[in-house]
């Protein structure tokens, strides 16, 4: 009896302190400017019995009564016209339900490339603030380039986790510095250290949404043995059970998801299913498609009325001079683009659906910005079978791309489109990504609901706003100051302002007055509705038209000109110089000088000098287990001499699988057994397959592999030949007349043991099944 009531004074007791803690309040007057918000002095305790003694208030941060909960979707690669509340082709439910309950703006801006658009977005700061002055993998030594984000430009989900709300980012990220996506680190700007709780998804430019490699925090994801498998789908899911599990568990602690699918950016990977559902539609072709998306527009107010056509690129042909063939090409490439987009924002419908089914959408604050930049255009006059040509600087011919054209879109591929397509889905202006001088490759669709906060519902508004005001418009709508310090560094004030001034008036006027814009040496500055403009460079260009002094620049009144037709420079010379000017100004304030126009070279850290782990290094020793590695943390072994030695176990049974492999089924190499016979394969962007094998199976037990290759020379990406050595006696000798100059895969990794996403070599596969049956002590990789 004694112990039952022991027992049940204890719990009593438990449960009473639990109570307790739970029902004290927060210190009113806390100040939220210094984040992480100071916990209180502990009270000075002198009483020895704890009975005789009453708890202090427990700590505890919470957010501002009925703060919102925040979705913030980001599309990558989507143009002005993506939409249907845009005039576009495509229908897009999802968009138009947010946009017809809340308000949507027809002069939305980003900076016209990925990273630096997702790092100014999450940050309020401009992108050089944050040192991203373009993408991560063609960082520089200058600030302003060193795509390394700073301390002191925090982003909003970092003041909002230290404000008392759960947050949770899901799909691509491409903010992380080059040479720290390893397991090395240092871990300071994944996506966990930058202000989320919770992480799914890929760290770079791009995905195989058939076979992705995706992490879950800082640890490397399985991918399921599942034909069917889409990432888009599974971010979703994984998106919704966040939020139900979230909710379930504490419904009144607001979330803050960023939801940023790798879609529709290259490849474009659609289940046929999608796929169907645009048949035969796009044969009309781009020109056509464009005059029909501008009447739209106009008939739905999205442009003004008599909004001419900016003209095309002249390099975009017109589509009546196509051949029948190129037709055909080209109109499957637009079908799957379409299902790509329709797919996507049916997979935003459902996280915004799980939403309402926790009955908290009135008080989420959604935003919708369907454009990371214009459509892209990097398929160039024909589009690609696989978009790694693009950047080794191969081009596609239509007849073999024809061959593929009933697997567009499916894992056999790693597609994307021609750049008419890009242009049309820019309507009505006349670039598109990469262009950040023209509004074809800034200006996005861009929607906001809000049930509890925006009173209006359906409305257009036109007042200029960029992707750095998207920050400032969260943290008022939560009812949090801006921070002048996080985590013991005083803050750079953010450049941008909050939209909410707009919510609830249409005609209020515009607080964003002045912008610039710069990437690649494409540069613009924006003024109180005035736009000066330099083209340096068109997206499917080698190099720069000009030199950076020589630049051509034109005037535009964007108040009475929306498509950037009627240059006014030689008119108003004034103007102009004042502009550029002032241009010159704000690039100095925000270390985008000196301009950097230099593309491709960039992509090699030693000429630009970013950070290489494994800068002055010319080899590297691995053991089995080791995966997941980057080209950016691997060792180059492109445009040169390299040799690669194995220590290897073989089993009784014989071996069979990966030893070591770098790429996939669009480029790459492998050294590996084939049913007990030892191979070296390289993989030419997947138009290719060049194969070194011995004829004879290893012995059972301890063997020595070693491949050795003797660069030609003369020049990137050229040939060479390739010896295998067994037990230090060469077994097998051979060509391989190309190789890949500059890159493998912006995914797919180098591992040892075991292939992971897709297949370097289709008879060994990849994933579980390319796992080496034997035992690999160790792999050394040289280079001369």
């Amino acid at each position: 009896m004694q112990m039952k009531m022991n027992k049940l004074l204890l719990g009593l007791l438990v449960a009473s302190c639990f109570v307790s803690a739970q029902v004290q309040s927060q210190p009113q007057g806390i100040d939220r400017t210094v984040l992480p918000i100071r916990e209180p002095a502990r009270p000075d305790i002198k009483e020895l019995d704890v009975r005789n003694v009453t708890p202090p208030p427990r700590f505890e941060v919470n957010a501002p009564a009925d703060a919102p909960n925040v979705l913030l979707v980001l599309i990558d690669d989507l143009g002005f016209a993506g939409t249907s509340t845009f005039g576009g082709a495509v229908t897009t439910p999802s968009f138009e339900r947010i946009a017809s309950q809340g308000v949507y703006y027809n002069n939305f801006h980003t900076t016209a490339v990925c990273s630096p658009t997702r790092a100014a977005l999450k940050s309020g700061r401009n992108h050089h603030v944050n040192n991203m002055g373009a993408i991560i993998e063609t960082g520089t030594q200058f600030p302003g380039n060193t795509g390394q984000i700073p301390a002191d430009v925090t982003p909003v989900a970092e003041m909002l986790r230290l404000n008392g709300y759960s947050t949770a980012a899901f799909g691509k990220w491409h903010e992380l510095a080059a040479w720290e996506a390893s397991i090395s680190g240092p871990m300071d700007r994944w996506p966990t250290r930058q202000g989320f709780d919770k992480f799914y998804g890929f760290l770079g430019g791009e995905t195989n949404q058939w076979a992705p490699f995706i992490y879950d925090g800082t640890h490397q994801v399985e991918l399921p043995e599942d034909p069917d498998y889409h990432f888009l789908t599974d971010m979703t899911n994984q998106t919704v059970s966040w939020v139900k599990y979230q909710k379930a568990l504490t419904p009144d602690k607001p979330f803050f998801v960023y939801y940023a699918p790798g879609a529709t950016h290259a490849p474009h990977h659609v289940p046929q299913d999608w796929i169907a559902r645009w048949k035969g539609k796009f044969d009309h072709g781009w020109d056509v498609l464009r005059e029909q998306i501008l009447a739209r527009q106009i008939k739905q107010g999205i442009v003004p009325r008599g909004t001419p056509l900016a003209p095309k690129p002249a390099a975009i042909p017109d589509w009546d001079s196509l051949s029948a063939d190129e037709k055909k090409l080209f109109s499957r490439q637009a079908e799957v683009f379409a299902a790509f987009v329709e797919m996507t924002d049916h997979e935003i419908g459902r996280v915004i659906d799980a939403i309402d089914e926790t009955g908290q959408l009135d008080n989420t604050l959604v935003i919708l910005v369907y454009g990371d930049n214009g459509t892209s255009a990097e398929g160039g006059r024909n589009g690609m079978f696989s978009e790694m040509t693009y950047f080794n600087g191969v081009q596609e011919r239509v007849p073999d791309m024809l061959k593929l054209l009933d697997k567009w879109g499916g894992p056999e591929t790693y597609p994307h489109m021609a750049a008419g397509w890009a242009v049309a889905f820019d309507t009505p202006y006349k670039w598109t990504k990469q262009v950040a001088s023209d509004h074809g490759g800034t200006k996005v669709g861009m929607a906001v609901s809000w049930p509890r906060g925006i009173s209006v519902n359906g409305e257009l508004r036109t007042q200029f706003h960029h992707v750095i005001d998207v920050a400032p418009t969260i943290l008022e709508a939560a009812g949090l100051p801006e921070p002048t310090e996080v985590n013991g560094v005083q803050q750079r004030p953010m450049d941008g302002v909050s939209m909410a001034y707009s919510f609830d008036d249409a005609n209020a006027k515009d607080r964003h007055t002045t912008q610039y814009f710069e990437m690649f040496g494409n540069r613009g500055i924006y003024q109180d509705g005035w736009f000066a403009r330099t083209i340096h460079r068109a997206p499917w260009e080698q190099t720069p038209r000009r030199g950076l002094t020589e630049d051509i620049w034109e005037l535009f009144d964007t108040r009475s000109d929306f498509s950037l037709v009627n240059d006014l420079s030689q008119a108003n010379p004034e103007k102009l110089a004042e502009l550029q000017a002032l241009f010159m100004q704000e690039a100095e304030a925000n270390q985008a000088l000196p301009i950097d126009d230099r593309v491709f070279e960039r992509v090699n850290a030693a000429l630009v000098g970013r950070p290489d782990l494994m800068g002055g290094r010319t080899s590297l020793t691995l053991g089995d287990g080791m995966t997941g590695m980057s080209e950016n943390v691997f060792l180059n072994i492109k445009n040169q001499s390299k040799t690669i030695t194995a220590e290897v176990d073989v089993p009784a049974e014989g071996g069979n699988g990966a030893i070591i492999v770098q790429g996939g089924r669009f480029g790459g190499w492998a050294l590996y057994v084939k049913d007990g016979v030892p191979a070296y394969d390289y993989n030419f962007l997947g138009l290719q397959s060049y194969s070194i094998s011995a004829t004879k199976k290893l012995k059972p037990g301890r063997s020595s592999l070693r491949f050795e290759f003797d660069y030609d020379g003369g020049g990137m990406g050229k040939g060479g030949t390739g010896r295998l050595f067994v037990n230090d006696r060469q077994v097998a000798e051979g060509r391989i007349d190309r190789t890949q100059p500059m890159i493998f895969s912006a995914d797919e990794t180098a591992d040892v043991g075991i292939d992971l996403a897709t297949p370097v070599v289709e008879a060994i596969g990849a994933e579980a099944r390319s796992k080496f049956t034997g035992h690999i002590s160790r792999v050394t990789v040289e280079v001369k």
